[in-house]
């Protein structure tokens, strides 16, 4: 497996597996705190172990929505006009 470095910094990225009540998932993240960095699937099962515990947690939660690896990200959409002077400026 080749190593991969953080794209902010260039340090190469610290690999863990997190378990979780699905399975387990590989977090791979910067040594100097840039970010976070995981693959589809395995967002995908921390969300539903985040479910899962929601689930169990009682009324005051909310579940995160279901994320799947065939999903695609939204398209890009304008974000709505504070006002109707907004508008103007297009």
């Amino acid at each position: 497996m080749e190593t991969l470095t953080c794209p902010r910094c260039g340090a190469e990225l610290q690999t863990r597996s997190i378990s979780s009540s699905l399975g387990e998932a590989a977090v791979s993240s910067c040594p100097d705190g840039h970010g976070v960095f995981l693959a589809r699937p395995d967002l995908g099962a921390l969300i539903e172990a985040e479910s899962d515990w929601h689930a169990h947690a009682g009324q005051h939660t909310a579940p995160m929505p279901r994320i799947t690896p065939d999903m695609t990200a939204p398209p890009v959409t304008k974000l709505p006009a504070r006002a109707w002077v907004e508008t103007l400026f297009d």
